[in-house]
């Protein structure tokens, strides 16, 4: 029997990931975001909780700086009526973005974004929107062989103890790191609260016997659909494991 997230544990390198599903019990709707790092700039950071938001923040302000801050400190879920989630600053604008249809909101939100400049790999941007009417969205803007912003777009109804998964790259640990490409990968949502659920992707994005551990942050969100004030976060920092 395979793992429920087999397709993130056979990824040796993901980036960064955004996972959106529905809890087994059909109680709660679900947004992961993890963060793995190969550099000491990416490695320098942890997932913090601020309100309403969930925020990357540097652990070293000063390895931070040999990176590009721009790129590496974020809101990167916020907690509104809709749920927005994404790898960098963008997430603001989608949370912000028009009510409606959750792809024509995304493609409103997104228009003036592109791919992040971080030459050569240019490192898609991934995002996505939870509606209160159990539909999601995903988005993947990535580069195109002539340089313009490809952009693709995935809507979908949320099922019980089903998720989709998009990352910025597509797991081998190469150089120059290949993109994430294709639709999002379907993922189980076995696990009954946001700890277990955080635990449980914080493991899957360990070595299992490869070379090098690339985890730096998990955050878990557990929102309630009938009970907006019910909402449970998990966040998981290496750091603050020292291993």
């Amino acid at each position: 029997m395979s793992h429920p997230l087999s397709a993130l544990r056979n990824m040796e390198y993901p980036g960064r990931v955004i996972v959106i599903g529905r809890d087994q019990a059909d109680a709660f709707d679900v947004v992961v975001y993890a963060v793995t790092g190969r550099s000491p700039s990416s490695q320098a950071r942890r997932l913090e909780r601020e309100g309403r938001a969930i925020v990357t923040k540097p652990t070293d302000p000063e390895v931070l700086k040999t990176g590009n801050p721009d790129l590496l400190v974020y809101p990167a879920v916020i907690l509104e009526d809709r749920i927005a989630v994404s790898n960098g600053k963008q997430t603001e604008d989608v949370v912000r973005s028009e009510a409606g249809p959750l792809v024509p909101a995304l493609e409103s939100a997104l228009r003036a974004w592109s791919y992040e400049p971080d030459e050569p790999i240019f490192t898609p941007r991934i995002s996505g929107l939870v509606g209160p009417d159990g539909r999601a969205a995903l988005s993947l803007i990535k580069r195109s062989e002539d340089g313009a912003p490809r952009r693709a777009f995935y809507e979908w109804r949320l099922r019980p103890g089903q998720a989709e998964m998009v990352a910025t790259y597509a797991g081998p640990n190469k150089n120059p790191l290949p993109v994430f490409s294709g639709e999002p990968l379907p993922l189980q949502l076995l696990k009954s609260s946001a700890e277990e659920t955080a635990a449980e992707f914080y493991e899957a994005l360990g070595p299992d016997g490869r070379a090098g551990d690339f985890r730096v942050a998990v955050a878990c969100v557990f929102v309630s659909r009938t009970e907006t004030s019910l909402t449970a976060v998990s966040i998981i920092n290496r750091h603050e494991r020292n291993r």
